[in-house]
Protein backbone atom coordinates (compact mmCIF):
# COMPACT_ATOMS: atom_id res chain seq x y z
CA UNK A 1 0.00 0.00 0.00
CA UNK A 2 2.89 2.36 0.79
CA UNK A 3 5.44 3.41 -1.81
CA UNK A 4 8.70 5.20 -1.07
CA UNK A 5 6.81 8.37 -0.16
CA UNK A 6 3.56 7.20 1.38
CA UNK A 7 0.33 6.23 -0.33
CA UNK A 8 -0.15 7.86 -3.75
CA UNK A 9 -2.21 7.38 -6.85
CA UNK A 10 -5.19 8.52 -8.91
CA UNK A 11 -8.15 9.80 -6.92
CA UNK A 12 -11.17 7.53 -7.28
CA UNK A 13 -8.98 4.56 -8.16
CA UNK A 14 -6.03 4.03 -5.83
CA UNK A 15 -6.82 6.85 -3.42
CA UNK A 16 -10.43 7.00 -2.23
CA UNK A 17 -12.42 8.33 0.70
CA UNK A 18 -12.90 4.73 1.77
CA UNK A 19 -9.14 4.22 1.91
CA UNK A 20 -8.66 7.46 3.85
CA UNK A 21 -11.34 6.38 6.34
CA UNK A 22 -9.60 3.01 6.79
CA UNK A 23 -6.19 4.63 7.29
CA UNK A 24 -7.71 6.98 9.87
CA UNK A 25 -9.21 4.05 11.75
CA UNK A 26 -5.94 2.10 11.56
CA UNK A 27 -3.89 5.03 12.82
CA UNK A 28 -6.43 5.75 15.55
CA UNK A 29 -5.97 2.32 17.17
CA UNK A 30 -3.01 3.60 19.20
CA UNK A 31 -3.01 7.38 18.71
CA UNK A 32 -4.65 9.84 21.07
CA UNK A 33 -3.88 13.01 19.11
CA UNK A 34 -3.03 13.46 15.41
CA UNK A 35 -2.10 16.54 13.37
CA UNK A 36 -3.56 16.68 9.84
CA UNK A 37 -2.81 19.03 6.94
CA UNK A 38 -3.22 19.04 3.18
CA UNK A 39 -1.92 20.55 -0.03
CA UNK A 40 -4.33 22.47 -2.33
CA UNK A 41 -5.45 19.56 -4.52
CA UNK A 42 -9.15 19.53 -5.30
CA UNK A 43 -9.68 16.20 -3.52
CA UNK A 44 -7.76 17.21 -0.39
CA UNK A 45 -10.68 18.47 1.69
CA UNK A 46 -12.76 15.35 0.99
CA UNK A 47 -9.93 12.98 1.88
CA UNK A 48 -9.14 14.99 5.00
CA UNK A 49 -12.77 14.71 6.13
CA UNK A 50 -12.76 10.94 5.57
CA UNK A 51 -9.46 10.36 7.35
CA UNK A 52 -10.51 12.62 10.21
CA UNK A 53 -13.78 10.69 10.56
CA UNK A 54 -11.83 7.45 10.95
CA UNK A 55 -9.60 8.99 13.58
CA UNK A 56 -12.48 10.49 15.55
CA UNK A 57 -14.41 7.20 15.44
CA UNK A 58 -11.38 5.71 17.19
CA UNK A 59 -11.51 8.29 19.97
CA UNK A 60 -8.55 10.23 18.53
CA UNK A 61 -8.46 14.01 18.73
CA UNK A 62 -7.58 15.78 15.47
CA UNK A 63 -5.74 19.06 15.07
CA UNK A 64 -6.57 20.30 11.58
CA UNK A 65 -3.97 22.64 10.06
CA UNK A 66 -5.98 23.02 6.86
CA UNK A 67 -3.83 24.02 3.90
CA UNK A 68 -0.26 23.48 5.09
CA UNK A 69 3.14 22.57 3.70
CA UNK A 70 4.10 18.98 4.44
CA UNK A 71 7.15 20.01 6.53
CA UNK A 72 4.86 22.23 8.59
CA UNK A 73 2.68 19.21 9.33
CA UNK A 74 5.70 17.05 10.18
CA UNK A 75 7.14 19.64 12.55
CA UNK A 76 3.77 20.28 14.19
CA UNK A 77 3.55 16.71 15.50
CA UNK A 78 6.12 17.50 18.18
CA UNK A 79 4.93 21.09 18.65
CA UNK A 80 1.42 19.87 19.45
CA UNK A 81 2.61 16.89 21.53
CA UNK A 82 0.77 14.62 19.09
CA UNK A 83 1.33 10.93 18.41
CA UNK A 84 1.43 11.25 14.63
CA UNK A 85 0.90 13.56 11.70
CA UNK A 86 -0.84 13.06 8.37
CA UNK A 87 -0.26 14.98 5.15
CA UNK A 88 -2.94 14.63 2.50
CA UNK A 89 -0.76 15.21 -0.55
CA UNK A 90 0.64 13.69 -3.70
CA UNK A 91 3.62 16.04 -3.49
CA UNK A 92 4.95 16.63 -7.02
CA UNK A 93 2.51 14.28 -8.79
CA UNK A 94 -0.07 15.61 -11.29
CA UNK A 95 -3.39 17.09 -10.08
CA UNK A 96 -5.42 13.93 -10.68
CA UNK A 97 -3.41 12.18 -7.95
CA UNK A 98 -3.50 12.48 -4.20
CA UNK A 99 -2.05 10.57 -1.29
CA UNK A 100 -1.51 10.05 2.42
CA UNK A 101 1.82 10.39 4.21
CA UNK A 102 2.30 9.63 7.90
CA UNK A 103 4.76 11.32 10.26
CA UNK A 104 6.35 10.46 13.60
CA UNK A 105 6.93 12.96 16.41
CA UNK A 106 10.63 13.19 15.42
CA UNK A 107 9.59 14.65 12.07
CA UNK A 108 10.58 11.43 10.33
CA UNK A 109 8.11 9.68 8.05
CA UNK A 110 6.69 6.37 9.27
CA UNK A 111 9.34 3.68 8.95
CA UNK A 112 8.82 0.23 7.41
CA UNK A 113 7.55 -1.35 10.63
CA UNK A 114 4.99 1.40 11.26
CA UNK A 115 3.88 1.39 7.62
CA UNK A 116 3.34 -2.37 7.72
CA UNK A 117 1.31 -2.05 10.92
CA UNK A 118 -1.04 0.42 9.24
CA UNK A 119 -1.23 -1.73 6.09
CA UNK A 120 -2.06 -4.84 8.11
CA UNK A 121 -4.80 -3.08 10.04
CA UNK A 122 -6.33 -1.81 6.80
CA UNK A 123 -6.19 -5.28 5.24
CA UNK A 124 -7.72 -6.91 8.29
CA UNK A 125 -10.22 -4.08 8.86
CA UNK A 126 -8.81 -3.78 12.38
CA UNK A 127 -10.19 -0.84 14.31
CA UNK A 128 -11.07 0.24 17.83
CA UNK A 129 -14.27 2.22 17.32
CA UNK A 130 -15.77 4.11 20.25
CA UNK A 131 -19.29 4.71 21.43
CA UNK A 132 -21.05 8.01 20.88
CA UNK A 133 -19.63 9.56 24.04
CA UNK A 134 -16.05 8.48 23.33
CA UNK A 135 -15.51 10.10 19.93
CA UNK A 136 -12.48 12.29 19.34
CA UNK A 137 -12.66 16.04 18.83
CA UNK A 138 -11.62 17.99 15.75
CA UNK A 139 -10.39 21.54 16.04
CA UNK A 140 -8.56 23.96 13.81
CA UNK A 141 -4.92 24.60 14.58
CA UNK A 142 -2.19 26.92 13.26
CA UNK A 143 1.48 26.05 12.78
CA UNK A 144 2.61 28.24 9.89
CA UNK A 145 3.77 31.14 12.05
CA UNK A 146 5.78 28.83 14.28
CA UNK A 147 7.38 27.27 11.22
CA UNK A 148 8.34 30.73 10.01
CA UNK A 149 9.96 31.51 13.37
CA UNK A 150 11.92 28.26 13.25
CA UNK A 151 13.20 29.07 9.76
CA UNK A 152 14.24 32.58 10.71
CA UNK A 153 16.12 31.28 13.75
CA UNK A 154 17.90 28.59 11.67
CA UNK A 155 19.91 30.99 9.49
CA UNK A 156 21.98 34.16 9.73
CA UNK A 157 21.85 36.56 6.80
CA UNK A 158 23.74 39.85 7.15
CA UNK A 159 23.08 41.15 3.65
CA UNK A 160 19.68 39.78 2.54
CA UNK A 161 19.60 39.12 -1.22
CA UNK A 162 16.81 39.50 -3.75
CA UNK A 163 14.89 36.25 -4.28
CA UNK A 164 12.19 35.08 -6.65
CA UNK A 165 10.07 32.27 -5.20
CA UNK A 166 8.02 30.06 -7.52
CA UNK A 167 5.49 28.53 -5.13
CA UNK A 168 4.08 26.39 -7.93
CA UNK A 169 0.46 27.06 -6.86
CA UNK A 170 1.21 24.84 -3.86
CA UNK A 171 1.36 25.11 -0.09
CA UNK A 172 4.87 26.58 0.18
CA UNK A 173 3.97 30.16 1.02
CA UNK A 174 5.76 29.74 4.35
CA UNK A 175 9.01 30.25 2.41
CA UNK A 176 7.88 33.68 1.25
CA UNK A 177 6.91 34.64 4.80
CA UNK A 178 10.27 33.54 6.23
CA UNK A 179 12.40 35.25 3.57
CA UNK A 180 10.50 38.49 3.98
CA UNK A 181 10.97 38.24 7.75
CA UNK A 182 14.71 37.80 7.11
CA UNK A 183 14.77 41.06 5.18
CA UNK A 184 15.02 39.65 1.66
CA UNK A 185 13.44 41.37 -1.32
CA UNK A 186 10.96 38.72 -2.48
CA UNK A 187 9.01 38.42 -5.72
CA UNK A 188 6.67 35.49 -6.27
CA UNK A 189 5.48 33.32 -9.12
CA UNK A 190 2.43 31.07 -9.02
CA UNK A 191 1.77 32.09 -5.41
CA UNK A 192 -1.99 31.45 -5.40
CA UNK A 193 -2.74 27.92 -4.08
CA UNK A 194 -4.57 25.99 -6.79
CA UNK A 195 -4.74 22.19 -6.89
CA UNK A 196 -4.99 22.11 -10.67
CA UNK A 197 -1.49 23.69 -10.84
CA UNK A 198 -2.29 26.13 -13.67
CA UNK A 199 1.04 27.98 -13.55
CA UNK A 200 3.28 24.98 -14.18
CA UNK A 201 3.33 21.26 -13.42
CA UNK A 202 3.90 20.63 -9.74
CA UNK A 203 7.31 18.97 -10.01
CA UNK A 204 10.00 21.72 -10.08
CA UNK A 205 12.16 20.27 -12.86
CA UNK A 206 14.41 22.34 -15.11
CA UNK A 207 11.79 22.17 -17.87
CA UNK A 208 8.97 23.24 -15.57
CA UNK A 209 11.00 26.08 -14.04
CA UNK A 210 11.81 27.82 -17.32
CA UNK A 211 9.84 30.93 -16.43
CA UNK A 212 11.64 31.20 -13.09
CA UNK A 213 15.06 30.84 -14.72
CA UNK A 214 14.25 33.48 -17.34
CA UNK A 215 12.94 35.93 -14.76
CA UNK A 216 16.00 35.52 -12.53
CA UNK A 217 18.34 35.99 -15.48
CA UNK A 218 16.55 39.09 -16.77
CA UNK A 219 16.26 40.87 -13.42
CA UNK A 220 18.61 41.78 -10.60
CA UNK A 221 17.49 38.80 -8.49
CA UNK A 222 20.30 36.92 -6.77
CA UNK A 223 18.60 33.53 -6.99
CA UNK A 224 15.33 31.74 -7.57
CA UNK A 225 13.57 29.14 -5.44
CA UNK A 226 10.97 26.60 -6.62
CA UNK A 227 8.75 24.23 -4.64
CA UNK A 228 6.44 21.37 -5.50
CA UNK A 229 2.80 21.12 -4.40
CA UNK A 230 3.44 20.42 -0.72
CA UNK A 231 6.86 22.14 -0.42
CA UNK A 232 8.79 19.14 0.80
CA UNK A 233 11.00 19.65 -2.27
CA UNK A 234 13.13 22.68 -3.13
CA UNK A 235 14.99 23.35 -6.37
CA UNK A 236 16.91 26.48 -7.28
CA UNK A 237 18.18 28.83 -9.97
CA UNK A 238 21.47 30.71 -9.61
CA UNK A 239 21.65 34.46 -10.17
CA UNK A 240 22.76 34.03 -13.78
CA UNK A 241 19.61 32.05 -14.56
CA UNK A 242 21.24 28.63 -14.42
CA UNK A 243 18.99 25.91 -13.03
CA UNK A 244 21.01 23.99 -10.43
CA UNK A 245 20.88 20.23 -10.82
CA UNK A 246 19.84 18.19 -7.81
CA UNK A 247 23.31 16.68 -7.53
CA UNK A 248 25.01 20.09 -7.54
CA UNK A 249 22.57 21.39 -4.95
CA UNK A 250 23.17 18.31 -2.81
CA UNK A 251 26.93 18.87 -3.01
CA UNK A 252 26.54 22.56 -2.07
CA UNK A 253 24.38 21.81 0.96
CA UNK A 254 26.51 18.88 2.11
CA UNK A 255 29.77 20.80 1.80
CA UNK A 256 28.34 23.59 3.97
CA UNK A 257 26.83 21.23 6.56
CA UNK A 258 29.53 18.60 7.10
CA UNK A 259 33.02 18.67 8.55
CA UNK A 260 35.90 16.23 8.20
CA UNK A 261 35.03 12.94 9.89
CA UNK A 262 31.29 13.41 9.53
CA UNK A 263 29.16 11.63 6.93
CA UNK A 264 26.48 12.55 4.42
CA UNK A 265 23.57 10.32 3.40
CA UNK A 266 22.33 10.19 -0.21
CA UNK A 267 20.38 7.63 -2.26
CA UNK A 268 21.81 5.14 -4.73
CA UNK A 269 20.96 7.35 -7.74
CA UNK A 270 23.24 10.21 -6.62
CA UNK A 271 26.02 11.44 -8.93
CA UNK A 272 29.68 10.64 -8.44
CA UNK A 273 30.17 14.42 -8.41
CA UNK A 274 28.81 14.61 -4.87
CA UNK A 275 31.26 12.03 -3.48
CA UNK A 276 34.17 13.58 -5.37
CA UNK A 277 33.36 17.09 -4.10
CA UNK A 278 33.02 15.94 -0.49
CA UNK A 279 36.18 13.82 -0.64
CA UNK A 280 38.08 17.11 -0.77
CA UNK A 281 37.07 17.73 2.87
CA UNK A 282 37.25 14.08 3.97
CA UNK A 283 33.49 13.55 4.17
CA UNK A 284 32.25 10.19 2.84
CA UNK A 285 28.84 9.62 1.24
CA UNK A 286 26.74 6.72 2.48
CA UNK A 287 24.23 5.34 -0.01
CA UNK A 288 20.63 4.66 0.99
CA UNK A 289 17.49 3.48 -0.72
CA UNK A 290 15.64 6.14 -2.69
CA UNK A 291 13.03 7.90 -0.56
CA UNK A 292 13.26 10.55 2.12
CA UNK A 293 12.26 8.05 4.82
CA UNK A 294 15.44 6.03 4.13
CA UNK A 295 17.64 9.11 4.00
CA UNK A 296 16.09 10.27 7.28
CA UNK A 297 16.80 6.93 8.93
CA UNK A 298 20.48 7.26 8.07
CA UNK A 299 20.64 10.94 8.99
CA UNK A 300 19.28 10.06 12.44
CA UNK A 301 22.50 8.14 13.15
CA UNK A 302 25.38 9.75 15.02
CA UNK A 303 27.95 11.43 12.83
CA UNK A 304 25.68 12.08 9.84
CA UNK A 305 25.48 15.84 9.30
CA UNK A 306 23.17 16.03 6.31
CA UNK A 307 21.08 13.96 3.96
CA UNK A 308 19.60 14.76 0.60
CA UNK A 309 18.12 13.45 -2.61
CA UNK A 310 18.83 14.84 -6.09
CA UNK A 311 15.06 15.04 -6.55
CA UNK A 312 15.01 17.98 -4.15
CA UNK A 313 14.48 16.58 -0.63
CA UNK A 314 16.96 17.99 1.93
CA UNK A 315 17.29 16.98 5.60
CA UNK A 316 19.30 18.65 8.37
CA UNK A 317 19.11 16.53 11.55
CA UNK A 318 19.87 19.54 13.73
CA UNK A 319 16.48 20.96 12.69
CA UNK A 320 14.11 18.14 11.74
CA UNK A 321 14.10 14.69 10.16
CA UNK A 322 11.55 15.65 7.52
CA UNK A 323 12.55 17.06 4.12
CA UNK A 324 11.84 20.74 4.69
CA UNK A 325 11.75 22.68 1.42
CA UNK A 326 11.31 26.07 3.12
CA UNK A 327 14.30 25.38 5.38
CA UNK A 328 16.33 24.41 2.31
CA UNK A 329 15.27 27.64 0.65
CA UNK A 330 16.41 29.73 3.62
CA UNK A 331 19.73 27.92 3.92
CA UNK A 332 20.40 28.30 0.21
CA UNK A 333 19.62 32.02 0.46
CA UNK A 334 22.08 32.15 3.38
CA UNK A 335 24.77 30.63 1.13
CA UNK A 336 23.91 32.98 -1.74
CA UNK A 337 24.17 36.00 0.57
CA UNK A 338 27.74 35.01 1.41
CA UNK A 339 28.81 34.14 -2.13
CA UNK A 340 26.99 33.82 -5.49
CA UNK A 341 25.62 30.36 -6.14
CA UNK A 342 27.02 30.33 -9.68
CA UNK A 343 30.55 30.68 -8.28
CA UNK A 344 29.97 27.89 -5.78
CA UNK A 345 28.49 25.61 -8.43
CA UNK A 346 31.43 26.22 -10.79
CA UNK A 347 33.76 24.58 -8.25
CA UNK A 348 31.90 21.27 -8.48
CA UNK A 349 33.11 18.93 -11.21
CA UNK A 350 30.06 17.48 -12.89
CA UNK A 351 29.88 14.40 -15.07
CA UNK A 352 27.51 13.30 -17.81
CA UNK A 353 24.57 11.54 -16.21
CA UNK A 354 21.56 10.17 -18.06
CA UNK A 355 18.19 9.54 -16.46
CA UNK A 356 15.01 8.18 -18.00
CA UNK A 357 11.86 6.27 -17.05
CA UNK A 358 10.24 3.38 -18.89
CA UNK A 359 6.59 2.43 -18.38
CA UNK A 360 6.10 -1.22 -17.41
CA UNK A 361 2.97 -3.19 -16.58
CA UNK A 362 4.51 -5.49 -13.96
CA UNK A 363 7.53 -3.71 -12.54
CA UNK A 364 8.15 -6.36 -9.85
CA UNK A 365 8.44 -9.18 -12.41
CA UNK A 366 10.59 -7.05 -14.71
CA UNK A 367 12.97 -6.21 -11.88
CA UNK A 368 13.23 -9.89 -10.91
CA UNK A 369 14.36 -10.61 -14.45
CA UNK A 370 16.78 -7.64 -14.36
CA UNK A 371 18.44 -9.11 -11.28
CA UNK A 372 18.89 -12.44 -13.03
CA UNK A 373 20.43 -10.85 -16.11
CA UNK A 374 22.76 -8.60 -14.13
CA UNK A 375 23.97 -11.47 -11.94
CA UNK A 376 25.05 -13.32 -15.08
CA UNK A 377 26.88 -10.37 -16.65
CA UNK A 378 28.46 -8.25 -13.92
CA UNK A 379 30.49 -8.65 -10.73
CA UNK A 380 30.08 -5.42 -8.71
CA UNK A 381 26.31 -5.51 -8.14
CA UNK A 382 24.37 -3.86 -5.32
CA UNK A 383 20.69 -4.67 -4.75
CA UNK A 384 19.88 -2.39 -1.81
CA UNK A 385 17.31 -0.58 -3.95
CA UNK A 386 16.84 -1.83 -7.47
CA UNK A 387 20.00 -3.02 -9.19
CA UNK A 388 23.11 -0.82 -9.18
CA UNK A 389 26.17 -1.93 -11.13
CA UNK A 390 29.58 -0.36 -10.45
CA UNK A 391 31.76 -0.42 -13.57
CA UNK A 392 34.77 1.36 -12.11
CA UNK A 393 34.71 4.30 -14.51
CA UNK A 394 30.95 4.62 -14.20
CA UNK A 395 27.77 2.96 -13.00
CA UNK A 396 24.14 2.35 -13.83
CA UNK A 397 20.98 1.81 -11.80
CA UNK A 398 17.72 0.14 -12.76
CA UNK A 399 15.05 0.73 -10.14
CA UNK A 400 11.28 0.39 -9.95
CA UNK A 401 9.50 3.61 -9.03
CA UNK A 402 7.91 3.51 -5.61
CA UNK A 403 4.94 5.62 -6.67
CA UNK A 404 4.32 4.98 -10.39
CA UNK A 405 4.31 2.01 -12.87
CA UNK A 406 7.79 2.85 -14.10
CA UNK A 407 11.32 1.51 -14.05
CA UNK A 408 13.88 4.29 -13.81
CA UNK A 409 17.25 4.15 -15.57
CA UNK A 410 20.25 6.13 -14.36
CA UNK A 411 23.74 5.92 -15.85
CA UNK A 412 26.84 8.01 -15.26
CA UNK A 413 30.53 8.08 -16.12
CA UNK A 414 33.28 10.64 -15.89
CA UNK A 415 33.54 10.75 -19.70
CA UNK A 416 30.64 11.59 -22.00
CA UNK A 417 31.05 8.78 -24.52
CA UNK A 418 31.32 6.22 -21.79
CA UNK A 419 28.19 7.52 -20.06
CA UNK A 420 26.20 7.18 -23.28
CA UNK A 421 27.49 3.64 -23.77
CA UNK A 422 26.61 2.59 -20.23
CA UNK A 423 23.14 4.13 -20.54
CA UNK A 424 22.52 2.29 -23.82
CA UNK A 425 23.62 -1.00 -22.24
CA UNK A 426 21.32 -0.43 -19.25
CA UNK A 427 18.36 0.36 -21.51
CA UNK A 428 19.01 -2.74 -23.63
CA UNK A 429 19.16 -4.84 -20.49
CA UNK A 430 15.81 -3.45 -19.33
CA UNK A 431 14.24 -4.09 -22.73
CA UNK A 432 15.48 -7.69 -22.60
CA UNK A 433 13.92 -8.07 -19.17
CA UNK A 434 10.61 -6.60 -20.37
CA UNK A 435 10.42 -9.01 -23.28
Amino acid sequence: MFGTSGIRGPVGETVTADLALSVGRALGVDAERVVVGRDPRESGALLTDALTAGLRESGTDVLDLGLAATPTVARAVAWEDADAGVSITASHNPPEDNGIKLWQASGQAFDAERRETISRRVREDAADLRDWDGLGDRRDAQARERHVRALVEAVEIDDPPSVIVDVGNGAGGVTVDALQELGCTVETLNAQPDGSFPGRPSEPTAENCGSLATLVAETDADLGIAHDGDADRMRAVAGDGTYLSGDVTLALFARAAAEAGQRVAAPVDTSLAVADHLAEIDVPVERTKVGDVYVAERVAEDGVAFGGEPSGAWIWPDATLCPDGPLAACRLVELAAERPLAERAAEIDTYPIHRDSVAVEDKAAVMDRVRELVADRYDAVETMDGVRVDLGDGWFLLRASGTQPLVRITAEAREAGRAESIFADARDLLETARS
